[in-house]
């Protein structure tokens, strides 16, 4: 099971940020996940949110630069440990993770990590051969 991400590619300038989130705000996108990397000139911007084609369609219209990106969304229990025991099981394997990143759900009492691994087919079958459990679009919509 896989989770559409989007990606912004922002100049790193004053308001580009709040100029994502007004736009999807107005559009009746939420957010529900993201991440930042930046460099001097320019920023990457990834989001998971609720609406992921009218996110990709109003950004553009925009005129901000977007992909998407599949990647894979897992429950992780929340308490010391939790990500731990997942990484391991992908480090035993060798299965390289490009970037990961997390939110903790509103009364779940787990957290959701997202991940962009080098071979994901591979990191599926092992992780849903150790009963982590995926979650989609919705369930992390409702998390």
């Amino acid at each position: 099971m896989q989770v559409t991400q989007i990606s912004v590619f922002l100049q790193n300038t004053a308001g580009r940020l709040a100029g994502v989130t007004k736009v999807l705000g107005e559009a009746g996108v939420n957010i529900r996940a993201l991440s930042i990397a930046d460099t001097s000139d320019f920023g990457i911007l990834r989001l998971i949110v609720d609406k992921s084609e009218e996110a990709l369609k109003c950004l553009k219209e925009n005129g901000f630069a977007v992909s998407k990106t599949e990647v894979i969304a897992v429950r992780v229990p929340d308490r010391p440990g939790g990500l731990s025991e997942i990484l391991s099981l992908l480090e035993e394997k060798g299965i390289n993770i490009e970037y990961l990143y997390a939110f903790v759900g509103r009364s779940e009492g787990d957290a959701v990590v997202v991940f962009r691994v080098e071979e994901p087919q591979r990191a599926r079958v092992l992780l849903s051969e150790n009963n982590i459990e995926f979650l989609n679009e919705e369930q992390i919509s409702k998390f």
